[in-house]
């Protein structure tokens, strides 16, 4: 039986556009032809964001040294932040709906200046807290762990004391709930923007079973 549900967030339940965060780096001199060379380097520049190793401080001048220009703290925020477009109303009505039958909660791969931004965006669109929808919220900057790394998923069941085989993990990434079937979670992959045609079909047939 289904008693919680833990939900990924970027392309789950937030749409995201990794293209314009792209356009805008580019528009903010990194060049095109250097973009796969410094998207690889910048793998561990990211990492350590979003395991919170590293503040936005910090970020914002490794940005800068991988940059031709100098653009202030504003511009390398704002283009960060291009990626993340919004929270469809239908799939938040859904969470609304689905807590008063199960327990929500949430697991992203995520970093501090992401997170104050798409909090932004749904209390603008509406008019409440993004972190309300949960019993609780877990980011890996806060953490100090992101998936697929074990040390995630055991956190949120260590501290919510949730039992894996009635738990369900929704994520856009196969590594992602991999990782955690390997600790006894059911798990629902999905491509992104999927959710509902997906999740109500999956908790009615766990219902039936």
């Amino acid at each position: 039986m289904i008693e919680n549900i833990l939900f990924d967030l970027g392309g789950v339940l937030l749409t995201l556009d990794m293209q314009k965060t792209t356009e805008a780096f580019l528009h903010l001199g990194w060049k095109e032809t250097e973009w796969e060379s410094i998207a690889q380097s910048s793998q561990l520049l990211f990492k350590n964001l979003e395991v919170g190793r590293d503040n936005s401080a910090i970020f914002r001048e490794n940005v800068r040294g991988m940059l031709h220009e100098n653009p202030t703290d504003e511009q390398i925020d704002h283009a960060w932040n291009a990626m993340l477009i919004g929270f469809p109303e239908g799939i938040v009505n859904y969470l609304n709906e689905l807590k008063s039958k199960y327990k929500l909660y949430l697991l992203s791969n995520t970093n501090e200046l992401h997170l104050k931004r798409f909090r932004e965006i749904f209390q603008n669109s509406f008019g409440y807290s993004f972190d309300s929808l949960f019993v609780k919220a877990y980011y890996s900057h806060e953490i100090g762990y992101r998936k697929p790394e074990k040390q995630a998923y055991l956190s949120v069941l260590e501290d919510a004391s949730l039992s894996p085989e009635n738990t369900v993990f929704v994520d856009d990434l196969k590594v992602n709930t991999e990782s955690a079937a390997l600790l006894g979670m059911q798990v629902l992959p999905i491509e992104a923007g999927t959710l509902m045609q997906h999740l109500p079909r999956y908790l009615e047939r766990m219902k039936n079973e």
